[in-house]
């Protein structure tokens, strides 16, 4: 393929191919933001879809009304009105390639498909071959449409990420709603967000609530709500009333703009199989002209009825069959295929490589809190003593609401989800909401818990050393408890308890044995209790796991394992994480994955792979679609070597003709094309 990038402004010639987008891809460099600038055919409107297709319809027109001519013998249709007849057929298609032809070589890339047809149908030109001159142009042209029309479709599902983010914002200024490029927004600025509008910066929560579809960001179809104080990302279209939130990140540093850098990025790391095809291609091309020259030249000194035409026209059918386009073009649609498959499916893979490195995992290695569980304390039972549960509740919530601990977070929504259903389990009567209730004089101790007077009482909430100190008694037993426990104590006397924990995503079980079924070890390695790892690894069904561990010992860990799968140089090994302690062990992994959605941004970074919706079940999709791209891959690879090589032999025989060198070229490429895109619509359920 020809190195000739001029740019967004110059992508078309004149008959509205656009080769540097294709060429980009095989670059690995496709500028995904540009893609609407790039204009890769069809373009939207009467004039450029006019402007795109009319030069490939007029020839084809001239070609079939001559070869009809020529078929009924019209006696005026003779040279030189027959050749001029066809010249004018040829240029609307064949100028453009023979101008790019032209451009690469100034540019020293001699041997590029531009350069192959063009000697090719010239020569043809020559022997006065002249309808298959111009079929072959123009069948190459067709080809090439097709393969823009294919790049374009791949490449919809990640563009569509563009449209996400809109490029003004409504800002309060002294009261007043003023419309700005979101780029000129300074952090801490208020802006207000309508109901159906979307986000366009990061920031945080002004009003009381709201409810925002995230669907752009994370994949999820259910509607989110987030309150006063909680995190709004750029992306996020507002569903409901009007809200206001204050800006926290520069619009060039949002999430959303850190993803689509991503994107931007996506085709830059090339997969061995790629890099193979464009090292491949370069020696191959100049071999097969080479070849075209010695089948035409050498039977001079070897046959005895030499006819220079005939031997020519041989070599030039042998230019033609030989053009590697359909490897250089569908080999890297298919990788970009597969990035796309995974960008609807809320999985962004930074590369190529990594659809490949997907295809040779042998063992996932997992973080617990975010990646497995939901990375939200929640109460999972209540236990009152001598006090109902939404009694015991609402003091509770009371007291924790003066503290800031995630814990007391988990017990004072629990207390309101009690206030809005009217009790649990059976229990009824919320009474007043803990808002209401009089808390004074509370004390925090460190490490053990909360003190102080609610509704007159003394009341304690806190750990077993809490209790101890003040020595209330209570059943020891509890703290054999795996989970978190906070012990209530009102006026000296034990009221009772709450477990608390992480709950288990409901997909982590099915993505564990999804994982299995591919023949893939997991194991999970988690800073938390090695009981509460224990019994959360037995409910999803993790074949290996270790608790307790400091990110250092994750680190540790990794190594070990993938030690022990040196053995097998094609045995990889990826990690899913989605904290900060997670960066490290997710840079020294050969995949690294990161829940999107919750991740920490350094994760995000970091990570080769990023999973926008936290599923754990797309880690097992992730692994389909590569391993479904590195097969459709190597069916291209295979069908075009097969064709070429059979044709290539039939052609210097001089059995094959111009026609069978179209087949084989851009029929071939078409095919092969055709397979790249079916990626695109492959379940990966």
């Amino acid at each position: 393929m020809a190195d000739d990038q001029n740019g967004p402004a110059h992508r078309h010639d004149e008959a509205g191919h656009t080769h540097d987008d294709v060429e980009l891809i095989e670059a690995g460099t496709t500028p995904v933001a540009d893609a609407t600038a790039a204009g890769v055919a069809p373009q939207k409107g009467p004039y450029q879809t006019w402007r795109t297709y009319a030069p490939a319809a007029i020839s084809l027109v001239l070609l079939l009304a001559g070869i009809a001519l020529d078929y009924f013998k019209v006696i005026w249709f003779r040279d030189p009105i027959r050749a001029i007849w066809y010249v004018v057929a040829y240029l609307p298609v064949g100028w453009p390639v023979l101008r790019r032809a032209w451009t690469s070589i100034l540019k020293g890339n001699v041997f590029t498909e531009f350069f192959l047809m063009g000697v090719a149908t010239l020569g043809a030109f020559a022997i006065r071959e002249y309808p298959e001159g111009v079929a072959v142009m123009l069948f190459y042209t067709i080809g090439e449409l097709f393969q823009d029309a294919a790049v374009l479709r791949a490449r919809r599902s990640i563009k569509a990420l563009l449209d996400v983010r809109p490029d003004e914002v409504t800002v309060l200024k002294n009261g007043q709603a003023q419309t700005v490029k979101a780029a000129t927004v300074g952090i801490g600025d208020v802006i207000q967000i309508k109901p159906g509008e979307k986000v366009g910066l990061d920031g945080t929560m002004r009003s009381d609530g709201g409810t925002f579809d995230t669907a752009a960001l994370t994949g999820e179809s259910v509607p989110r709500s987030i309150t006063k104080g909680e995190a709004v990302l750029a992306g996020m279209i507002n569903r409901q009333s009007l809200v206001e939130m204050d800006v926290t990140t520069p619009y060039q540093d949002s999430k959303l703009s850190r993803i689509l850098k991503l994107v931007q990025q996506a085709t830059g790391r090339k997969a061995q199989t790629q890099e193979f095809i464009a090292r491949f291609a370069k020696i191959y091309t100049p071999i097969i002209c080479l070849l075209a020259v010695l089948i035409t030249v050498v039977p001079y000194f070897l046959v005895v009825d030499y006819q220079f035409a005939d031997w020519l026209y041989r070599g030039l059918v042998f230019l033609v069959i030989g053009c590697p386009c359909a490897l250089v073009i569908s080999i890297p649609l298919g990788y970009f295929g597969g990035i796309g498959a995974g960008s609807r499916q809320g999985i962004l893979v930074k590369g190529s490589v990594f659809l490949d490195l997907m295809t040779q995992l042998k063992m996932v290695v997992v973080d617990k809190t975010g990646t497995m569980t939901k990375g939200v304390f929640t109460v999972q039972e209540v236990k009152p003593v001598s006090i109902e549960a939404a009694a015991l509740a609402r003091l509770t919530a009371a007291l924790e609401s003066k503290s800031t601990h995630p814990v007391a977070t988990a017990i004072i929504d629990y207390a309101q989800s009690l206030r809005r259903t009217g009790g649990v389990a059976g229990v009824h009567g919320g009474g007043e909401d803990y808002e209401s209730v009089p808390v004074e004089n509370v004390e925090e101790i460190a490490g053990h818990g909360l003190k102080g007077t609610v509704e007159g009482k003394e009341m304690l909430a806190g750990n077993a050393k809490l209790l101890r100190k003040y020595n209330v008694p209570f059943d020891e037993s509890l703290t054999q408890i795996p989970y978190t426990i906070v012990m209530t104590a009102i006026n000296g006397q034990f009221a009772g308890y709450f477990i608390i924990a992480d709950e288990v995503k409901p997909d982590a079980a099915d993505a564990v044995g999804r994982l299995q079924k591919e023949g893939i070890r997991t194991v999970m390695l988690s800073g938390d209790k090695s009981a509460v790892v224990e019994i959360v690894a037995k409910q999803v069904g993790i074949d290996e796991y270790y608790g307790d561990l400091l990110p250092e010992d994750k680190v540790a860990h990794v190594e070990r394992l993938k030690a022990e799968l040196a053995g097998n140089p094609k045995a990889k090994l990826a990690f899913v994480g989605d904290g900060v302690n997670d960066a490290p062990v997710v840079a020294l992994a050969d995949v690294g994955m990161a829940m999107g959605g919750l991740g920490s941004d350094a994760t995000i970074e970091t990570a080769d792979v990023i999973i926008q919706n936290d599923e754990p079940t797309k880690i097992a999709t992730a692994v389909k679609i590569g391993r479904a791209t590195r097969r459709i891959v190597w069916q291209n690879i295979t069908l075009s070597l097969v064709v070429k090589a059979i044709v290539l032999v039939l052609g210097a025989g001089g059995i094959a003709t111009m026609w069978e060198a179209v087949f084989a070229d851009v029929g071939v490429a078409m095919l092969a094309i055709l397979n790249a895109v079916r990626v695109q619509n492959l379940r990966f359920d």
